[in-house]
């Protein structure tokens, strides 16, 4: 019966911890899709303006892509360490601050694609992208808490998916 009761407890600490590194998952591939870029289409942007955006987002699914490895190796650590008879505290707390470490960073990558997105737009596109809501999806608040505004479907964060993302979709 012990060994049920661990086995099951493992389960769900590791689908706990994992669970955000899994929404995130690979993107929803090239180009606009409902969701990828529900604001951007309402923007008329030219071809010139889509190849851009659309490069801009390879390029950064490309250099988030191990980042994203390294915070679910690290998500898989910090659940193991959990799951010790006599958790290490001192390692459990160190895992989370390089865990915080990596979100950080995926964050930072997450608004340079914005800001570089935004630097390929006219002034009358920014204009217009800003009263569409763009980057009001979900996100990590306070504390690390998720947090979702009501007025916006699920985020986009090129590639990223729910999470960190620029909440581009209406």
């Amino acid at each position: 019966m012990k060994k049920i009761t661990l086995t099951l407890l493992a389960v769900i600490t590791g689908l706990f911890l994992t669970s955000q590194v899994f929404a995130w998952g690979p993107g929803a591939g090239k180009g606009f899709g409902p969701c990828r870029g529900a604001a951007l289409e309402q923007l008329n942007l030219t071809d010139n303006q889509k190849t851009k955006i659309e490069n801009l987002q390879d390029e950064h699914f490309k250099a988030t892509k191990p980042l994203q490895e390294k915070i679910f190796d690290k998500s898989v650590e910090l659940q193991r360490l959990w799951l010790q008879a006599n958790p290490d505290k001192n390692k459990i707390t160190a895992a989370q601050k390089e865990l915080r470490g990596l979100r950080d960073q995926m964050e930072d990558k997450a608004t340079a694609l914005r800001l570089n997105i935004n630097s390929v737009l006219t002034p009358e596109q920014k204009e217009k992208l800003a009263n569409s809501g763009w980057g009001r999806g979900h996100g990590f608040g306070p504390r690390g808490a998720m947090r979702h505004h009501g007025e916006s479907g699920p985020a986009y964060g090129a590639g990223m998916g729910p999470g960190l993302g620029m909440g581009m979709c209406q």
